[in-house]
């Protein structure tokens, strides 16, 4: 172990406590969006002007998440306070602090979009931020572990930038895909087109007004939307495939990456094995997705699609992280505070 950083279990097993409880916390805020509960309790921050509402209806899914939300705050606040006492490295102690001001945020974001009923864009930037936080208290559990320290008493591995890269770019895209997904629950685009694989019978639907009209009819007549939902839009329809093409481009390179990792002769077999974690969660994501539409967003099937794109994400970012410090690739360009010279030395 390096002799320049102390290893503090505690402290390890703490990150990880918080990163555990912030996938829960994703996981209520699906529930939130799948169930349709984003206003049930209408004011912020009291939930009807109490501190514990009666849980009943909406009114669990809404307020549960703000109580799930207020714990991995403190978490987060008890863990950049531990980092600044007993943590040598500076960049850490930054990370931890961007990590409170991330989940501070975070628990703005969550209120505006109660008081000002739903806008889009502070609805997804509250879902962005909150797989960004997932991602940043993740990287924390791994910056403090006995591996990572471990690592800068061992010599670098023979370098192969490309499985590099190509973690970074399945990593760059999980997150794309995430904010088109974001962009989709909060517009009202999960159903705008109902049937799968196909759109509307088609590979690809036509936008034009007549076309738009004889959709509306179709979901009207087969009793996946009522009249008066209002019409499913061009721009909703447009949402929906952008997510589904994403999708095609997020799978395209992960399958190279899980192939580079196959074929790695550099890195060790524990690394080497994320390609099957990869596998199996491309392969759930896909199936809960095609299933969240082919069930009319049931509730199960769509949070646990948010789910799991949460843990698909947090697998390539540590899976990026942990393959730049075997070959101590310089990260400035890609790092979120600190300088990989000093990181990694």
């Amino acid at each position: 172990m390096s002799a320049s950083v102390t290893h503090h279990k505690a402290l390890h097993r703490f990150s990880v406590f918080c990163a555990v409880c912030t996938f829960f916390l994703i996981i209520a805020g699906g529930l939130v969006t799948s169930t349709g509960s984003s206003l049930a309790v209408p004011d912020w921050p009291l939930s009807y002007g109490q501190l514990m509402p009666p849980m009943v209806g909406g009114i669990l899914y809404e307020h549960g998440h703000r109580m799930i939300a207020s714990f991995v705050g403190l978490l987060t606040l008890i863990l950049t306070v531990w980092l600044w006492r007993k943590e040598e490295r500076r960049w850490v102690k930054i990370l931890g602090i961007t990590a409170l001001g991330t989940v501070i945020t975070q628990g703005l974001l969550g209120g505006l979009t109660v008081v000002l009923l739903l806008p889009t864009p502070i609805s997804v930037a509250h879902a962005t931020l909150a797989q960004t936080f997932f991602a940043i208290v993740s990287s924390i559990a791994l910056f403090t572990s006995k591996w990572w320290i471990e690592r800068a008493a061992q010599r670098p591995m023979d370098n192969d930038r490309t499985v590099f890269r190509l973690s970074l770019a399945a990593a760059a895209a999980v997150y794309v895909q995430l904010i088109l997904g974001a962009l989709m629950r909060h517009t009202g685009s999960g159903l705008a087109v109902p049937d799968f694989p196909l759109a509307y019978g088609q590979l690809i639907p036509s936008l034009s007004p007549d076309a738009i009209a004889h959709y509306n009819q179709q979901l009207i007549d087969s009793n996946l939307r009522l009249f008066a939902d209002g019409p499913v839009t061009s721009g909703q329809i447009l949402i929906h495939m952008l997510h589904r093409a994403w999708a095609l481009v997020v799978t395209g390179v992960s399958i190279g990456l899980i192939v580079k990792l196959a074929r790695s002769s550099s890195l060790p077999a524990y690394i080497r094995r994320v390609g099957y974690v990869l596998s199996g969660l491309i392969a759930l994501q896909i199936t809960l997705g095609a299933y969240t539409v082919l069930t009319q967003k049931a509730v199960a099937v769509a949070t646990a699609h948010v789910a799991v794109g949460a843990l698909l994400l947090v697998t390539l970012v540590l899976l990026t992280l942990r393959i730049a410090r075997l070959y101590r690739i310089e990260l400035k360009r890609f790092s979120f505070v600190y300088s990989t010279e000093r990181a990694l030395a």
